[in-house]
């Protein structure tokens, strides 16, 4: 069954890709589907978009094992969606044409901020798409028993195909599919886990706590081990970095006008919200009671089938049997499959767009040359993400996305608020801003406990806090703040008169 719904979907996507591929002639249409997206299909997109392999696989994962502290990842979700319904959606699709960077470059010096976007965006888009394709990878290596190696390389070569072949279309498509596949797959799981139990809530978490033991976290902050300051920083870094994840804000320029934007992300929300709470307050939960210290699916040390990134697939099997696994397991894959997607085509929009065709060619490279440029430019984005993915096997990849949301939250997301809202913003100080940013988040990352010490193998981590993104964020501001405040150039006098004439716009 799990073999057989793997390859309905992986046909089915491939078959909306080549249909994908006629609709496709400019780079409008490569890029933003020439924003003919409704804002209905956009909104169930963007949930697709957002919903990536932390969400059913990461998160239960870190329910399973350090209990009520998920509800940080899970809360992130509201702040994000808040700022950018509030602060973000009328802008972009009023001054933006392809990506964030059309905005902050309709006021700043156009080619040194191109150039920085594009960086920050690759830095963020890669890290992230070695995310979700370790989630995948282990999720093929565990229903098929193919070695983790040969599963990325799998993953990463339809994720080429779709971006190369269909562009945005293509794109859009696989993530309205994947969304509504995850609410349906959501839900059952949910209806079956708490068919186990009478369909009650209490009977649910009386067993959950009786697998956790009198000092368990189920119900209780603490299980993450994380201070008060630490919990902010993991915080703010989810909520500010999804605010400022370039794959998100692309669409936002698929749709026609501003109230299809704000229909866009009310829909999302509704749609991220109900996913989130079923898994916090019943697949989570579910999987303490009925999976953990059963030896069948997982042992207390370690997973035998794979990494407790699967526990959700592994409450699959443990109340629906092996072909519910097999749906489940399928659902998290096209879930990986779209959200891959929409980072490549973002990394791929920062290359070709952003830095080659804006910043290199003062744009007046053809709309021809651009398209086939971005093919190219993905197969080599493939190989890249490949290496990666293979280096950060067996990490929990919830935990590495907070880390990579804090790339997004010390770079785009000032650059992005800043330059909207505050006259003060100069292009030196965005450069110095975003450069200080970017080398913090990545620099404190490194030297923290996931790379230092579980990557690198050594005993303890120079840089002592698991999430950086409180120092980074806040590094970002004031840099950004500071070098605007003592430039003095002519180009600072443009800067400043150009906020005027983008509010009237």
């Amino acid at each position: 069954m799990a073999i057989s719904l793997f390859f309905v979907i992986i046909v089915g996507t491939l078959g909306l890709t080549i249909i994908a591929s006629k609709r496709t002639a400019s780079a409008a249409d490569f890029f933003v589907a020439s924003g003919r997206i409704g804002g209905v299909s956009n909104g169930f997109a963007l949930a697709g978009d957002f919903m990536s392999a932390a969400t059913l696989l990461g998160i239960t994962a870190i329910i399973f094992g350090a209990g009520y502290d998920a509800v940080i990842y899970l809360g992130a979700p509201l702040g994000a969606f808040s700022i950018m319904v509030y602060l973000m959606t009328d802008k972009l699709k009023t001054l933006g044409k392809y990506s964030f960077t059309d905005i902050i470059c309709c006021r700043l010096k156009e080619k040194p901020i191109r150039i920085l976007a594009a960086i920050t965006t690759l830095s963020f888009s890669l890290m992230y798409l070695m995310v979700q394709i370790v989630g995948a990878g282990t999720l093929i290596e565990v229903l098929f028993g193919v070695s983790y190696i040969w599963s990325v390389v799998i993953v990463t070569t339809l994720m080429v195909i779709y971006v190369a072949l269909g562009g945005m279309f293509a794109t859009t498509w696989v993530q309205i599919v994947k969304a509504i596949l995850l609410l349906c797959g959501v839900t059952a799981l949910a209806i079956l886990t708490l068919a186990n139990f009478n369909f009650s809530f209490v009977d649910l978490y009386d067993a959950a706590q009786l697998n956790n033991g009198p000092d368990g976290y189920l119900t209780k902050g603490g299980g993450l081990g994380l201070s008060i300051l630490s919990s902010i920083s993991l915080g703010a870094g989810l909520c500010l970095g999804l605010a400022g994840s370039p794959h998100l804000l692309m669409r936002f320029f698929t749709v026609k006008d501003k109230a299809a934007a704000r229909m866009s992300a009310g829909v999302a929300l509704g749609a991220i919200s109900y996913v989130n709470l079923l898994i916090f307050f019943v697949i989570g939960t579910g999987a303490v009671a009925l999976v953990k210290g059963n030896s069948l699916y997982l042992n207390e040390e370690k997973d035998i089938l794979g990494g407790a990134n699967m526990v959700s697939v592994h409450l699959a099997n443990a109340v629906g049997g092996e072909v519910f696994m097999g749906v489940i397991a399928s659902v998290a894959f096209v879930t990986i499959l779209a959200v891959v997607a929409g980072l490549m085509l973002a990394s791929v929009t920062a290359l070709t767009h952003d830095l080659y065709s804006s910043a290199i060619l003062n744009g007046e490279g053809d709309q021809s040359t651009q398209v086939r440029d971005s093919k190219r430019v993905a197969i080599g984005l493939g190989i890249i993400v490949t290496i990666l993915s293979i280096a950060f096997e067996r990490q929990n990849i919830a935990y590495l996305v907070s880390l990579t949301l804090a790339i997004a939250a010390s770079t785009n997301f000032p650059l992005l608020i800043l330059s909207m809202y505050w006259q003060g913003l100069t292009t030196r100080g965005a450069i110095f801003g975003g450069i200080f940013g970017l080398l913090s988040a990545v620099t404190l990352v490194i030297l923290g406990p996931s790379v230092w010490v579980d990557i690198f193998g050594n005993d303890r981590p120079i840089f002592p806090e698991a999430y950086p993104a409180l120092y980074s964020v806040t590094l970002a501001f004031l840099s950004m703040w500071f070098f605007s405040k003592i430039d003095k150039s002519e180009q600072a006098t443009i800067d400043r008169k150009n906020f005027s004439v983008m509010k009237e716009t």
